[in-house]
């Protein structure tokens, strides 16, 4: 038999097996993943999935240790050597393939998944899943849901453990949606299986399998996060360190984000800017620079809310703070900036293609703008936002600082 033909363990190739296995053990197994298990001569994984598969185990069977080593330097270790990986269902969704796709070429790992755990949860509520916003809390901090809350959606959420559940259904209600149904499937497709069902507001399952799956049917009108750039001013935490709704709306039409990409945002006041990028897909990322340590803080914790806790907040004054920073796709400078030499920092370290906006609300700012204008070109346009505000015992407009805003993208010349 040629090496490519043996897709389980061929020495020169496919060294690694990752297969996925269920709640049913060796019976939900294909041949295939049967014989990557049993002719391993190391199987790692959870003390759950080793004793699931442990009929068929005939080497020698390895728990993950803690903390889990994302570097896989057990594993690695054994390259080409017969190994097999277990984990829940898909290893490939939010899972341990991921990490180690990471580390090993596709041409040497072969890979058996089993049903996901949302696939399960689907069956047996017949959703489509398509339609479904499915997250992973495990591990991973639950505000990751916020930004799912739109009634009439629904959510499939896969928690930690066995407190999981009820730490949702209190998100829920501090957000306004304690009327909707929350269904909680434990250990699905074992002989432990069990589905059971309240609203939100009505929570009080106890024992619950720490192998779980959140259905969720969303019901309320509370904290929503509205899919649409420039967010009420209102949904963050800012006492006027805020790039406001109509400038933020415009700026991060002018940033112009793409899947995957990383944001600055320098002087990042609440965070909004980059908590809005963020927004945009769950690939994004941002990191924002605040030399206040206040407003670091308040950032953060705006983050958390509005659901992005990944941002990166660093703390202290640029440009000397962004030397040791991943080089960005996007550039965003607030109303300050006009420190000496930032710009040009900032600048030198965009990637090709990449956009650098710069908000001005100060004369010195504009100088510092018109400069790089001329010396690299670039749009302008000025904002001007007014809003109807009590005079007396009548309404008149009241006319904000007016902000004038360079947009400039940087070509490979520049680089």
């Amino acid at each position: 038999m040629s090496p490519e033909s043996n897709r389980d363990h061929a020495p020169l190739t496919r060294w690694l097996s990752i297969v996925g296995i269920g709640e049913n053990g060796i019976l939900g197994l294909g041949d295939g993943a049967k014989r990557a298990i049993a002719s391993a001569r190391v199987v790692f994984g959870g003390r759950r999935h080793l004793e699931l598969a442990s009929p068929l185990i005939s080497g020698e069977a390895r728990a993950w240790g803690t903390p889990f080593d994302v570097t896989m330097a057990d594993v690695m270790a054994l390259r080409q050597q017969p190994v097999c990986v277990l984990a829940s269902g898909d290893p490939f969704l939010f899972g341990v393939g991921v990490t180690l796709a990471k580390l090993v070429p596709a041409s040497e790992y072969a890979a058996f998944p089993a049903p996901s755990a949302f696939s399960l949860a689907a069956s047996r509520l017949g959703w489509p899943l398509q339609d479904v916003e499915a997250v992973s809390l495990h591990g991973r901090p639950i505000d990751l849901i916020r930004p799912l809350l739109h009634p009439g959606r629904r959510v499939m959420a896969l928690t930690s453990d066995g407190q999981g559940p009820a730490a949702i259904s209190h998100l829920l209600c501090e957000n306004g949606f304690g009327k909707s149904r929350m269904t909680v499937l434990e250990a699905i497709g074992g002989d432990k299986e069990r589905l059971r069902t309240s609203r939100a507001s009505e929570f009080r399952f106890d024992d619950i399998n720490e192998l779980n799956v959140v259905a969720i049917e969303l019901y309320g009108t509370g904290r929503i996060l509205p899919l649409s750039n420039g967010l009420d001013d209102d949904l963050f935490e800012h006492y006027g360190q805020i790039t406001k709704r109509e400038v933020r709306a415009v700026t991060l039409s002018a940033l112009a984000p793409r899947r995957g990409e990383l944001l600055w945002d320098i002087g990042a006041g609440s965070g909004s800017i980059g908590i809005e990028w963020m927004l945009r897909h769950p690939s994004m990322r941002a990191i924002a620079v605040e030399r206040n340590p206040v407003r670091a803080a308040r950032a953060c914790r705006n983050a958390q809310t509005c659901g992005v806790p990944d941002l990166k907040v660093v703390e202290g004054t640029a440009p000397g703070v962004l030397t040791d920073l991943d080089d960005p796709d996007a550039i965003f400078i607030g109303g300050g900036g006009s420190e000496n030499g930032l710009l040009e920092a900032a600048a030198a370290r965009l990637k090709p293609g990449g956009r650098l906006v710069a908000n001005a609300v100060t004369l010195e700012m504009e100088t510092v703008l018109l400069a790089a204008h001329a010396r690299l070109g670039g749009q302008f346009i000025r904002l001007q936002v007014s809003r109807v505000e009590p005079v007396g015992s009548m309404q008149g407009w009241k006319v904000a600082m007016p902000v004038t805003q360079w947009i400039w993208q940087k070509t490979e010349e520049q680089q």
